[in-house]
């Protein structure tokens, strides 16, 4: 099919407004959605260490999460209306604030980050592949990976580390480009199969000893001092570190909600954020503290707690029980990888030249740089503190925020004229300057600046938790003060 041209020169096929044929995701896909992102290797190791290791009150971690989540569920619920309403995916809908121009460089900017985190992701995922076919290779002949071919490395990687990589970067290429309702099918099921994996897991801890596991992790909840004012610090620190972890997807959730079927499905489903988070926070935290309790009686040497689930299994020394693992990791790795990197990069590509870029090409170009960024992480990148930048470009996120969302309720009304969104005609109502909106990209800057700061300024480092919302609430009221002149 031909796509659009001469003066709605900005439209393409996979950017334009949803049919209401296609907006079919109801809110136990918005549930399996936010299933998806808490459960990443990431999420596990982060809640249970929350829990267990800086001897916090295990009811001001869990109210922190819960406060953490409910400034997520908010945030999310503003951004993604628009898009629900007008079937509009994040970089499009950023046309009507930052100018048409604006919104490509700008947008690219998710895209880019996108990128780099998909080739990490896909690193440490090949290395799960990796382990599955160490395990089968010794099962065969406990010799052969003593063999030269095995031993020798270039990057940093084996043969088997090459396969692997080359394997999982093709195998994400050929799943995620088909299209979003193959995409929901795939989050659906990572986040049931996941779910299912975690019952399972916790199933095998209980049954170890009931007795010894049941009392350990009871042990833990504490009601002892959590009204103490002393308490206010760590859980606004806990609630800044859970909303962190989530502010990646926030500015893109637009890419999901635009196919919502209605408003109340898509408040319904932000709502189940929460419930996930309870959810899998139960499992995390009895999985790692009846681990513990049952290794620290088998193994005396242990001098520390283990949060991440491959430590867990290693520790565990059961073949069947690694396997079963490793395969869960891996469901929930790709899907990650899916939600968080690959789709919003898809679309932020594809807006910014849509009249070259398709969901095919710009799945290619993503592969093709995240293998790249995959094959020097561990020689190269991992080693000259790269991710302190890849941090730097996403603190342009929440001034993106609060620029859109004053542009659209407060300034414009929450209305948009879908026809001159992809119109670069002087006449149409996103053309601004140029196609560049000046006051909100100076105010964009503004918010960057303080957001920025709070990574780079190490007596505002403890305020990074919070860069995004700092960065959001600054963008905002100089945009509105600036649009209202």
């Amino acid at each position: 099919m031909n796509q659009p041209k001469v003066k709605y020169s900005l439209s393409n096929w996979d950017l334009v407004t949803v049919n209401p044929n296609y907006k079919t995701w109801d809110w136990k896909d918005i549930f399996c959605y936010w299933g998806v992102n808490v459960q990443s290797i990431i999420g596990f190791s982060l809640i249970a260490s929350l829990y267990t290791i800086y001897s916090l009150n295990s009811f001001v971690v869990f109210f922190g999460t819960i406060l953490g989540s409910f400034l997520v569920y908010l945030f999310s619920n503003l951004i993604s209306k628009p898009s629900q309403k007008f079937g509009l995916p994040f970089a499009v809908l950023l046309r009507s604030s930052l100018g048409f121009r604006g919104a490509k460089f700008f947008g690219l900017l998710r895209s880019f980050v996108g990128i780099f985190m998909f080739g990490i992701q896909t690193y440490f995922l090949s290395k799960a592949v990796g382990y599955l076919i160490r395990i089968l290779i010794f099962s065969i002949d406990n010799s052969i990976l003593e063999q030269e071919i095995f031993l020798t490395f270039l990057l940093g990687l084996n043969i088997i580390d090459w396969i692997s990589f080359s394997g999982v970067i093709i195998f994400q290429l050929l799943m995620f480009s088909v299209g979003i309702q193959f995409n929901k099918k795939l989050i659906n099921f990572s986040a049931i199969t996941v779910y299912i994996g975690m019952i399972v897991f916790f199933f095998i801890v209980f049954l170890s000893d009931v007795k010894i596991t049941s009392s350990a992790f009871i042990s833990i909840l504490s009601f002892e001092n959590f009204l103490n004012l002393d308490n206010l610090a760590p859980l606004l620190t806990v609630a800044g570190t859970i909303f962190a972890y989530f502010s990646i997807i926030i500015i893109s959730y637009g890419d999901y909600s635009r196919y919502v079927k209605d408003e109340v499905n898509l408040k319904k489903g932000n709502l189940s954020l929460i419930l996930n988070l309870i959810i899998f926070s139960f499992f995390a935290v009895f999985i790692v503290v009846g681990s513990d309790t049952f290794l620290n009686q088998k193994f005396e040497d242990l001098d520390r707690i283990f949060t991440n689930p491959t430590d867990i299994i290693g520790k565990f020394d059961n073949l069947q029980i690694t396997i079963v693992v490793l395969f869960f990791i891996i469901v929930a790795s790709a899907s990650t990888n899916l939600v968080a990197n690959f789709i919003p990069s898809q679309y932020s590509l594809i807006n910014f030249i849509p009249s070259k870029f398709t969901l095919k090409s710009a799945s290619y170009l993503i592969s093709i740089l995240g293998f790249l960024i995959g094959v020097f992480w561990l020689t190269v990148l991992s080693q000259i503190g790269i991710l302190s930048f890849i941090d730097t470009f996403g603190a342009f996120f929440g001034p993106l925020f609060g620029v859109i969302i004053v542009d659209y309720y407060l300034i414009k009304d929450s209305s948009l004229s879908n026809k001159d969104i992809y119109s670069v005609e002087i006449d149409s109502a996103y053309y601004y300057s140029k196609g560049w909106h000046v006051k909100a990209i100076y105010s964009l800057i503004i918010g960057f600046i303080f957001s920025a700061s709070t990574i780079w300024n190490v007596n505002l480092m403890f305020l990074q938790s919070y860069a995004w919302i700092i960065g959001a609430f600054i963008s905002s009221t100089t945009y509105y003060l600036l649009a209202k002149r």
